[in-house]
């Protein structure tokens, strides 16, 4: 499962499958492991047949076993997530396989239903970004090296599933002590530009260590 943050949303990769079982389906990239292939090699491969993105840190999500959750019997999945800027990987988006027709960004609050039990894998992602947001990086991971307070705001709600008080926001992230504020404003907006921020990594290491 690969994640990115564009246009003010949270957004998930998705591909359309070009084989049955779910012919024409929209699912979470994968495929099946080969007989001899270790998984973490397995795991780069079938990212790269499926997006054409290499190169990307993908972290174990969660192992499934249904009896049910595959038409053919049952098939252990070994889910892993991504986190990738949207910038770095807009046009490298290309599946290279020919199971999988295309590849497209969703908004999380827009996914269709999904393939087999991806729509619950989706879910048991969103989950653990939610419950680890409070001490993770993951919102500096989704965001330029350079951000507003308004985007870093705008992912903490897409990942939440909820709005939050501008105000009470923005003195909560002050507090931590590891924004540094840049003499830096947005460039090729149509509306005022912002200020834009950066995240000190040695003062967040310290306070989360």
């Amino acid at each position: 499962m690969i994640l990115t943050f564009h246009e003010g949303q949270l957004k998930v990769l998705l591909t359309e499958r070009n084989e049955y079982p779910y012919k024409d389906w929209w699912a979470i990239p994968g495929y099946f492991v080969d007989k001899e292939e270790e998984m973490e090699e397995a795991v780069k491969r079938i990212s790269y047949e499926n997006t054409g993105l290499k190169d990307i840190y993908l972290e174990q999500l969660a192992a499934l076993a249904g009896v049910k959750r595959h038409p053919e019997g049952r098939i252990l999945t070994v889910a892993y997530m991504a986190l990738v800027r949207y910038e770095e990987v807009k046009n490298k988006i290309k599946p290279i396989t020919n199971y999988m027709r295309q590849a497209k960004w969703f908004a999380i609050n827009n996914v269709p239903d999904l393939a087999f039990d991806h729509n619950e894998i989706l879910q048991i992602g969103l989950k653990k970004l939610k419950t680890n947001l409070s001490f993770s990086f993951t919102p500096f991971e989704l965001l330029p090296e350079k951000f507003t307070l308004t985007q870093l705001q705008q992912v903490y709600e897409s990942i939440l599933g909820e709005s939050l008080d501008k105000r009470n926001f923005r003195k909560k992230m002050g507090n931590l002590g590891y924004l540094k504020e840049l003499d830096e404003y947005q460039t090729g907006v149509s509306y005022r530009a912002a200020r834009l921020y950066k995240v000190d990594k040695r003062k967040f290491t310290k306070l989360f260590s």
